[in-house]
């Protein structure tokens, strides 16, 4: 099958390399175009174009996909089918309509849970069991299409968010080919999605990860890994933002279960195995940490340079 293959991030380039080593032909590679990033706001390909240059497959770079002069070089490509991953913009019907096969999309969640741009994260901060990559038809709404196949995984006790994303990246190489084999046979099944049970979730903006130490201790623990690697679970310390990485969840005994709401946020003791702070619910140990300016760190190196006290409490002054 002529293949147009449209992707942008990290997440995007296994299926495009599964793609390219396929009996099928990739015909274009469709990315968003190149932008400024890091501190010195150099213009940057994105991943998804600097592995099509390495597999020299010719690459697209529209500012809007809708507009009439790209729709038909589309045409002029002649494809027989779109994959989708991750690419960053809405597809037109007029641009769905190119494929003889449609456009194919690839999800990183259990359809229709987790419509949209962080089900990810998401999964991992709600304490799922499960996930996984669903395979769908494009049509013009947002993750809206027929499912035509899913893999699913559990996930692990420590998952975070970046590890899930590796996982789920991973999986979707696989399921595409199997979808497009079936497709080209006339096999899939199309299921139609349970629209009253779909969940949505928008982009993460970073102010979520400020920890609510009024929360109980399970949920920060899972915020903590669900936005790790970014945008982090963060707090602050004498005037200082303060990343969280990694935290153990250790249950209240009686003592600390009194007056709770008072001592939200206040560090129970500090030592070299972690920074116990009491939460709404329970206590969390912060074992891992980053304070403004410095390192990712264990607590215990972090406390050989940084002065903690019971009694101090975390959070905005």
């Amino acid at each position: 099958m002529r293949i147009v293959f449209m992707g942008t991030p990290d997440f995007s380039v296994p299926v495009l390399e599964s793609l390219a080593a396929s009996r099928h032909q990739v015909v274009a590679a469709v990315t968003q175009p190149d932008r400024p990033k890091g501190r010195g706001n150099e213009i940057r390909m994105s991943p998804v174009k600097e592995t099509a240059i390495r597999l020299n497959i010719p690459v697209y770079q529209p500012v809007r996909a809708r507009d009439a002069a790209f729709i038909e070089e589309m045409r002029a490509l002649s494809p027989d089918v779109a994959v989708v991953i991750a690419f960053g913009q809405i597809l037109p019907g007029e641009l769905l309509k190119v494929p003889v096969y449609g456009c194919v999309n690839i999800h990183a969640s259990l359809l229709p849970k987790y419509r949209g741009a962080s089900p990810i994260q998401w999964a991992v901060i709600n304490g799922d069991k499960e996930t996984g990559i669903t395979t769908m038809m494009m049509d013009e709404g947002m993750d809206t299409g027929d499912i035509l196949e899913k893999t699913v995984i559990e996930l692990q006790e420590k998952e975070t968010g970046g590890s899930l994303f590796d996982r789920l990246s991973l999986l979707g190489g696989s399921l595409i080919l199997s979808t497009l084999d079936k497709l080209e046979k006339g096999t899939l099944i199309r299921t139609p999605q349970e629209h009253e049970k779909a969940t949505y979730v928008k982009k993460i903006p970073k102010t979520l990860g400020e920890v609510d130490w009024t929360m109980d201790a399970v949920s920060i623990e899972r915020l903590i890994r669900g936005l790790n690697p970014w945008p982090s679970a963060y707090t602050w310390l004498n005037g200082k933002m303060l990343k969280l990485w990694e935290g153990e969840v250790i249950p209240d005994d009686g003592e600390n279960g009194k007056n709770r709401e008072e001592k939200c946020g206040v560090v129970l003791s500090a030592s070299r195995d972690g920074l116990r702070i009491q939460t709404g619910n329970g206590i969390l140990n912060i074992t891992s940490l980053q304070i403004e300016g410095k390192k990712r760190m264990d607590t215990g190196a972090f406390l050989r340079g940084f002065s903690v006290e019971a009694g101090q409490r975390l959070g905005r002054s």
